[in-house]
């Protein structure tokens, strides 16, 4: 009897630990079936929606759409097809899995969605403002960090496929928003950050530098002014406002500019300083580049024309628009971006995922209120008629392209609007290869979101 008892625990024992087993394998099935039949041949996504219910994606390709109705932003939320990774598409397709392990591939009535933050009327108005010519332009929400506009041009429709991908040009399957630049006089905003935070404001108000048109510096090389005859004795608000290079190569070999601050500050803004590591920007899980410069000694002309936006110095966009969220809010901390609102799966329930965070302090509150108000005026006197109706914080950038060859022309700042706290950067390539400006472009995209 004893040996019957212990033959029965032991047989119960193991009809234990195989229904155990076969719980743990039907959960791990369930679990893992979705991304093995996610990267199969056969399977169908989700739909991608922007802000207010329109489709920026389709997942099963049979809708209905207007001629090029994804092509604004088609190079940012891309496709499954492996030809564009860092996109929204390839970075979350998981969260657009319309298969389960009870009831397959669900073909009819599937829910699974990415309910984004952009504003697609915006995008499509932007991109048809480049009429064109290539560039890119983004913006968002200052205060909550919602991704509303990243039109990148040359684009993509991707329900046309990439039968023709030798003969695209270059820049088609990326968003130029996430890559670095050459930012041009836009690099001003970070020295001006710099020189308020190593100086303090009342001490940089007192300094002034004379401008003849070009400035030599401690090694006999020339920093030129756009401006031939100059701009004369002039301070920061003024040369801010003239965008003066000789200046700004003065600010850059003043004393009260240690080469060491200049780098500690930089990095601390985010650029990759000489050798440094790069880092990126997340969004989502699309990988946005950050700033980097080559500065080695504050008289000598490379690091000058670096720290006035030429040289070795790249800035994407992106960055640019997220810095002057700093400036804007007026804390000296940037407003991290992001693009996914929210994600619902096959069964329709809802997982928010979009929430307001930022970055860690940048510049103190002081320098935020400075340069916010240096913006501020310059936007009043210099675009009130080119940009009109905004209360517009700006700075442009002419930057030197292909061995300069070519000048692209960039515009970055803010709108102090409660009803819609716009940061911006515009990138408009070589500016007089086309009709259009900056500034035209700038205004579609406020007129576009404002309105």
């Amino acid at each position: 009897m004893k040996s019957i008892r212990r033959c029965q625990r032991v047989i119960t024992l193991f009809i234990m630990l195989f229904l155990i087993g076969m719980a743990v394998l039907v959960v791990r099935i369930d679990r893992d079936a979705p991304f093995y039949m996610m990267h199969s041949e056969d399977h169908e996504l989700g739909i991608v929606y922007d802000r207010s219910g329109d489709v920026l994606f389709d997942g099963t390709g049979t809708g209905e759409y207007e001629e090029n109705h994804f092509l604004d932003v088609g190079n940012l939320i891309g496709d499954d097809k492996g030809q564009m990774e860092n996109t929204l598409i390839a970075q979350n397709i998981d969260l657009l899995n319309n298969y389960s392990f009870s009831e397959g591939l669900i073909r009819e009535g599937g829910k699974a969605a990415i309910y984004t933050t952009l504003d697609h009327y915006a995008n499509r108005a932007v991109y048809n403002a480049y009429a064109g010519a290539d560039g890119c332009a983004c913006a968002y929400n200052y205060k909550t960090g919602e991704l509303l506009v990243c039109a990148s041009v040359p684009s993509i429709d991707v329900t046309k496929g990439y039968g023709n991908i030798a003969e695209m040009k270059s820049g088609t399957l990326i968003s130029k928003a996430m890559y670095g630049t050459v930012p041009g006089s836009t690099q001003k905003i970070p020295t001006l950050i710099t020189a308020l935070e190593l100086m303090g404001t009342e001490k940089l108000f007192s300094k002034s530098y004379s401008c003849s048109g070009k400035y030599v510096n401690a090694y006999g090389d020339e920093i030129v002014c756009h401006y031939s005859s100059g701009h004369g004795m002039q301070n920061i608000q003024q040369a801010i406002e003239n965008s003066c290079n000789p200046f700004f190569a003065q600010l850059v070999a003043d004393p009260d500019m240690p080469l060491e601050g200049i780098k500690r500050i930089y990095r601390t803004l985010g650029y990759s300083v000489n050798d440094d590591e790069p880092q990126y920007i997340d969004i989502n899980g699309i990988q946005c580049e950050t700033a980097s410069t080559v500065l080695t000694d504050t008289d000598e002309f490379n690091t000058q024309w670096g720290c006035i936006g030429q040289g070795e110095t790249l800035v994407s966009p992106v960055q640019m628009m997220m810095w002057e969220s700093a400036i804007a809010n007026g804390t000296g901390k940037m407003t991290m971006p992001y693009l996914i609102d929210r994600a619902s799966d096959t069964y329709g329930d809802v997982s928010v995922l979009g929430s307001t965070r930022f970055s860690k302090q940048l510049f103190s509150e002081d320098t935020a209120s400075a340069v916010r108000q240096i913006l501020l005026t310059n936007g009043a006197d210099h675009y009130a008629v080119s940009v009109p109706g905004y209360t517009l914080a700006v700075k442009s950038g002419t930057a030197q392209v292909l061995e300069g060859a070519e000048e692209n022309a960039l515009l970055t700042g803010f709108i102090v609007d409660d009803r819609h706290p716009i940061a911006f950067c515009v990138l408009l390539e070589n500016k007089y290869g086309t009709p259009v400006t900056a500034e035209q472009i700038l205004k579609t995209m406020l007129d576009s979101l404002c309105s």
